[in-house]
Formats: structure tokens, sequence, C-alpha cells
């Protein structure tokens, strides 16, 4: 059953194929939602899953939380094309505005942009934290009908010292999400 899992993750950095159990496949995309989107599109396509598990790094909103942590759903903090659309709906798109995993309680927001000052409206649309893939992930996985999950480990405090906070700790979360990995396999 292994087989029916995808694991999408950016960057090899975040997490290293040679210590993945044997049979799950991992695809790495890149950063950002276009090369999320191409990375999983191609994957899914080719790999067939039943179910996919992203696992990456981000940027805490939330201060309450820490360590690694089960994505509730994803929303989309970058897309602003108001007055056509309020921020966070692309205009003249029928496609949802939030992307719901199949388990999980955290809201993650996903832009291609590092965030690294205070930004209110993560705030009013109580976004806990933030990366730059997810929501491209989530959407795809939403087109062809398959279930997501997703582990993010928190890094970085979304502040000024983000870019080196992210770059010493982009590793330090593998060893949780091999732990949590091993709980999710005894489900298939």
């Amino acid at each position: 059953m292994k087989n029916d899992l995808l694991i999408i993750t950016a960057l090899e950095a975040e997490l290293n194929r040679d210590v993945l159990p044997a049979g799950v496949e991992i695809v790495y995309t890149g950063v950002g939602k276009i090369n999320a989107s191409i990375a999983s599109y191609q994957a899914i396509h080719r790999l067939k899953p039943k179910h996919i598990i992203n696992f990456g790094t981000a940027g805490k909103i939330n201060p309450q939380i820490q360590g690694l942590l089960e994505i509730g759903a994803v929303i989309q903090r970058d897309m602003n094309a108001e007055p056509l659309a309020p921020r966070g709906k692309t205009p003249f798109s029928h496609t949802p505005t939030k992307y719901h995993s199949s388990s999980g309680f955290y809201i993650c927001g996903t832009g291609d942009s590092f965030v690294n000052s205070h930004d209110e409206w993560l705030h009013q649309q109580k976004v806990d934290l933030v990366d730059m893939e997810l929501f491209a992930i989530a959407a795809v996985a939403h087109h062809h009908g398959i279930p997501w999950k997703s582990f993010k480990y928190i890094t970085d405090d979304a502040n000024e010292n983000s870019g080196s906070d992210w770059q010493g700790k982009v590793n330090h979360g593998q060893e949780l999400y091999l732990a949590m990995l091993n709980k999710v396999l005894e489900q298939f």
C-alpha cells in the first residue's frame, strides 16, 4: 500500500529522500506556487497516488505554535486583485479559496513571498503559519480528487530574521516528520 502514497516537498534540504522508508515516493517541487503546481501535476499523472502528503517548513504567524504541525486548511495569501475580488480569491474563478486536508487543525497561508513583517490580513483570516507551496499542491490534489495531508515544521517567526532563521533550521523537522510518517503509514 505504500506505493499509493506520494510525498511532495519543496526542497531536499527539508526532507532527504535517503531517510524515507522503502516504497515511499517523494517529489521535490522547488520553491513557490508555480513550481509546486507543475511538479504536483506531473507527479500525479506519472505515479497515480491515492494519497498525498506534503512536508515542508513554515514561518509562524500565531505566536503560540512551534514544532511540527498538521495543517487542516490552506488559503492563498498573495492573491490580491482588489477591487475585482477580495484578497485571497482569484477573480472570475470558481475554484475554492480554501482547501481542507483530510485531517489537521492549523490554517496555512501560501504565497510567493517570504513573510518577514506583520500582515494584519493574515491575523484577520486566522492564519497560523505561512509557506510558499501548499495552496498549489492542495489545488492540484483537489482537482484530481486525491486526499491530502500536510505537516509543516516551524522554522521562523515570519519577521525580519526569518531568512537567516529558516536557513539555520531548514532540516530540523526531518526526524519529527519521519516519526509522523511512520504513524501515517500504519493507517495504510
